[in-house]
């Protein structure tokens, strides 16, 4: 079934694409289609509740007035804190870790990280490529943090900060850390395991009326100040009724495969020289037994408990997981669902009816429900589509 009529009107410009039929004459190519418009090969993923092989739950740390980075003294030892990205701490990782080490570094090049997760880890690099050494305390390592339970896209403002709380001087920040971070990730492309890729991103927008995607929480918005590095696709009218959506937004996805990037990220700070430590910590004054001068605090949501930090609100997420489909990578979204088809599974996050969803939710139990909610959306779509999954 096609996906498109043979006239289709890009919504973003004023040029009208159209897919032509064969030619007669012999001497013009058959087609010259735009292939950013082209979705008429949307890859199939087999959404049945049978092949949900995992359900795992993050808590997000969002904190009002973002990443906390600030210095303080803890009896004689400095601490530099990097914590509360929100939903962005993959994304913000290598941005987020040169700010810290930065902070760090006037005080000792022996250097203690507190945490394993996406910012710990990558905290501990950046460290080690100025020149530090760098031992890691943790209570657990990759896939046992939080941060292995993520989506694994490129999503830098995703619950970054409260609009009302952001300062010119945030603003300022972030788009410092989103650009470092996004640079980082070109030299991580075409690595074994493919630790970070491209995929295709196809947001399909449902024919059937549905009211605006509230947002009660208030979120900031920061993604215009980096839309000159970020591929912005098309918008594609789709004129077929028979079809469950009436547009689809496709354009080109960074995708983290997390766990081959936890463990290219855990193999380099080894081969690096660093070392790690299984540690609980109970509360911060413990870090005076400990023999480094300076801590990077990368604790995330566990900062909360930690420090006693009450401005971290959590924001649940939960993944129903696929079993993986190597020839069907990319990302879709639809039906207040969103998907990610990767190398390490396929990602299905039911995204709530309006952005507030799992706010102040301090749940990690997976819920079967929801998860079989979720995955029923896609399988309904791609039956739509005249599919038999």
């Amino acid at each position: 079934m096609p996906l498109l009529s043979r006239r289709h009107v890009m919504a973003g410009g004023a040029s009208v694409v159209g897919l032509s039929g064969l030619s007669a004459c012999a001497t013009r190519p058959l087609f010259s289609p735009d292939l950013d418009a082209d979705v008429r090969s949307i890859p199939v993923i087999r959404a049945r509740t049978d092949r949900i092989d995992r359900i795992t739950v993050c808590l997000r740390p969002f904190r009002a007035a973002g990443p906390r980075l600030d210095v303080v003294q803890v009896g004689h030892k400095t601490v530099v804190h990097n914590y509360g990205h929100g939903g962005s701490g993959w994304s913000l990782s290598w941005g987020s870790a040169k700010l810290a080490v930065e902070r760090a570094l006037p005080v000792s090049r022996n250097i203690g990280v507190i945490g394993c997760g996406a910012i710990g880890l990558t905290t501990a690099i950046v460290a080690q490529q100025a020149g530090a050494q760098v031992t890691i305390y943790t209570e657990a390592l990759p896939p046992f943090v939080r941060s292995s339970r993520a989506s694994g896209s490129w999503t830098p403002s995703s619950r970054i900060a409260r609009a009302d709380a952001v300062t010119p001087e945030f603003a300022a920040r972030w788009e410092s850390m989103a650009r470092y971070s996004f640079s980082c990730y070109q030299s991580l492309q075409g690595l074994p395991g493919n630790p970070v890729e491209w995929d295709t991103f196809y947001g399909l927008h449902s024919r059937e009326p549905s009211a605006p995607h509230a947002d009660p929480i208030g979120y900031a918005r920061l993604d215009e100040r980096i839309r000159d590095i970020e591929p912005q696709g098309n918008l594609i009218r789709v004129d077929d009724s028979r079809l469950p959506y009436s547009e689809v937004h496709k354009k080109p996805n960074l995708i983290f495969n997390v766990a081959s990037y936890s463990d290219y990220l855990m193999r380099q700070f080894l081969e690096l020289g660093g070392k790690i430590k299984i540690l609980t910590l109970h509360h911060p004054s413990e870090l005076t037994d400990l023999p480094e001068p300076v801590f990077i605090n990368c604790t995330g949501y566990g900062a909360r408990a930690l420090w006693n930090d009450n401005s971290i609100i959590p924001v649940r997420g939960q993944i129903a997981w696929l079993i993986p489909q190597p020839e069907a990578l990319c990302s879709m979204s639809f039906g207040n669902v969103y998907v990610v088809s990767r190398r390490d599974g396929i990602v299905v996050q039911w995204l709530g009816d309006d952005m507030g969803f799992g706010y102040d939710n301090t749940d990690e139990t997976p819920d079967l429900a929801e998860a079989r909610r979720s995955v029923s959306v896609i399988n309904g779509l791609y039956r739509r589509m005249g599919y038999s999954l």
